[in-house]
């Protein structure tokens, strides 16, 4: 193969992979979401277990000091 050939090969299977090479323009769907509800709720949830687990650890520590040991 000549030098031209194998360059004009070279750049038709790179071209593709070079053109998508940043990925696809996804602004456009990505704007239009908002997940501020969404992160609202997680941390409301996420606030309650923690409190559920927080009461259940201090009914131990004062069962503990009823019971004396």
């Amino acid at each position: 193969m000549s030098f031209l050939k194998k360059a004009a090969f070279v750049a038709a299977v790179a071209a593709p992979s070079l053109a998508l090479a940043a990925g696809p323009d996804l602004t456009s769907l990505t704007d239009s979401v908002k997940f501020d509800t969404v992160i609202t709720a997680v941390l409301a949830i996420a606030g309650s277990i923690a409190t559920v687990y927080l009461a259940i650890r201090g009914a131990k520590i004062v069962l503990g000091m009823i019971r004396g040991g």
